[in-house]
């Protein structure tokens, strides 16, 4: 291999790999997040347009879900 490919494949993959991964942690948190809409019988908002006390209330159901896994 040359040595600049050497360097720069380390990169590459980096930016291949890392928003897969983040998009995949991303997805699971959206049926976590609609799943507790469904839950508490509200309507879609996103979450960062829910006043403090209602994403208080997502953070703490969802603290909860992952005490029981």
């Amino acid at each position: 291999m040359r040595p600049l490919f050497r360097k720069l494949m380390p990169l590459v993959l980096a930016a291949v790999v890392v928003p897969a991964f983040l998009a995949g942690c991303h997805d699971r948190e959206t049926v976590y997040y609609n799943r507790w809409e469904h839950e508490t019988h509200r309507e879609h908002v996103e979450l960062n347009r829910r006043n403090a006390a209602e994403q208080q209330e997502y953070r703490d159901w969802r603290r909860r879900q992952d005490e029981r896994h």
